[in-house]
């Protein structure tokens, strides 16, 4: 087996291979560690660079679009008040025109009741006249003065 002496310390083989790995993860966290600062400073100088961009260009299209919208919700509210007035005058039409049937309905029903009732009359007119006239026609047949007698 290997040893190795130093400052009166004697180090066997087993012991330096941990001595090693151990300088060797000591070395690669310092590098490690090194690295890490260097990237810190690199993204620190570039942060101290940093200028914001220039996006009033964006602001501008914001308000044209702003102007845009404010405009058609002014042509939306003149439509949705032209169609209350169209739906408030059209509910007044329906309720003139439903009063207005209503009234010739009446009338339509007034005019049939009285057609059935002068119907009725004029048939009954025209009952009492053939009673009337079978009544004459047969006293005319039975009177013995006539000679047309219906036994002949």
């Amino acid at each position: 087996m290997a040893e190795i002496e130093y400052g009166g310390i004697k180090i066997k083989g087993g012991k330096i291979l941990i001595i090693l790995s151990l300088l060797g993860t000591l070395g690669g966290a310092a590098w490690t560690g090194f690295t890490f600062y260097k990237d810190y400073l690199d993204m620190k100088a570039k942060i101290q660079e940093y200028t914001a961009p220039d996006l009033s260009h964006y602001d501008e299209q914001i308000a044209v679009l702003k102007a845009e919208i404010d405009s058609i919700l002014d042509e939306i509210t003149l439509v949705s008040d032209v169609a209350k007035d169209l739906k408030n005058d059209m509910k007044t039409d329906l309720r003139s025109m439903n009063d207005d049937i209503r009234h010739i309905t009446k009338i339509v029903n007034d005019i049939e009741d009285r057609q059935k009732e002068d119907t009725r009359e004029i048939f009954e007119e025209l009952k009492i006249i053939e009673d009337d006239l079978n009544l004459n026609i047969n006293k005319a047949l039975n009177n013995p003065l006539n000679n047309m007698s219906a036994t002949k």
